[in-house]
């Protein structure tokens, strides 16, 4: 059986490829990459390196050949360009006739009003129109993306948030990969939705958490969009990304990640990582 993860040199790739390594032989592996040489290291390993790029679908189609179970991981960048790239690799599937879809969708992305959601929701609704068997891995948010509000308290400044008491299920890159790597090395995931969801907590409780960590207390901002902005502009973050920053706040305050389910553990088989033994991973990170 073959297995093929995209964006194998990606975040989330990258995890997904080395939790597989340690329990499916190399020989069942293959990646796509838009760039091979960045996946030297695991074509020394004896995984089959292939180029698949999103935004050329004949490599899609040559790299998915005798792919019997093929992870897409979502690609970066606006939605537009995401929902293209996206149809491409579903469409490349497809005429590669692969046997079975995963996806790493986004919380709810059937009814979200997260504005990420748009791309999720078109790719899904894309791999069921094949009619190929699929598995969506719908991630709620990675804990990762708060590295840069984790890095400021540590410099001293307070958590500052718009998102009031709306509540986040996170989780670890780590065990998202994991839990990735459990629906494509598996049996039984066909035509399934997992909601992977963290233990929903508030910002104010996130951040109550990495002070038990840091061992001192984290003030909490809590502040309107507008002055939200205005922060971020001030900490020096890119004027494109604000929008973005923004955007997710709201979605956070009006309850988009609030999506309580115990999938995660059911593709785990064991509880998620706490949340204070992630964030302590990051800090040392971070500290380095």
């Amino acid at each position: 059986m073959k297995m093929l993860v995209t964006g194998a040199t990606g975040k989330l790739g990258m995890k997904v490829v080395e939790t597989l390594l340690k329990t499916v032989p190399a020989s069942q592996l293959v990646v796509s990459v838009r760039n091979p040489e960045k996946a030297e290291s695991f074509r020394a390993r004896g995984v089959d390196v292939r180029h698949g790029d999103f935004d050329l679908p004949e490599t899609l189609t040559s790299a998915f050949q005798g792919i019997d179970r093929l992870l897409i991981i979502s690609a970066d960048g606006d939605n537009e360009t995401r929902i293209r790239q996206h149809a491409n690799a579903v469409a490349a599937a497809q005429r590669a006739q692969v046997g079975f879809i995963a996806y790493t969708s986004v919380a709810n992305a059937s009814e979200s009003t997260l504005f990420l959601a748009p791309v999720h929701r078109a790719t899904e609704e894309a791999i069921l129109k094949t009619g190929i068997p699929y598995s969506f891995l719908r991630n709620n948010w990675y804990l990762e993306n708060e590295i840069s509000s984790i890095q400021g308290v540590m410099a001293g400044a307070p958590w500052v948030t718009s998102a009031g008491t709306g509540k986040s299920g996170w989780a670890s890159r780590e065990d998202y990969a994991e839990a990735a790597a459990a629906v494509l090395a598996g049996s039984g995931h066909e035509n399934t939705i997992y909601e992977l969801s963290g233990k929903l907590m508030t910002q104010e409780e996130l951040a109550s958490a990495l002070g038990t960590v840091l061992g001192k207390e984290v003030p909490v901002q809590q502040v309107d969009d507008e002055t939200y902005a205005e922060i971020m502009k001030g900490a020096g973050v890119p004027e494109f990304v604000i929008p973005i920053l923004v955007a997710i706040q709201a979605a956070i305050r009006e309850g988009a990640l609030e999506i309580e389910s115990n999938d995660f553990e059911k593709l785990l088989g064991r509880p998620i990582t706490p949340i204070g033994e992630s964030l302590r991973e990051i800090v040392n990170v971070i500290s380095q």
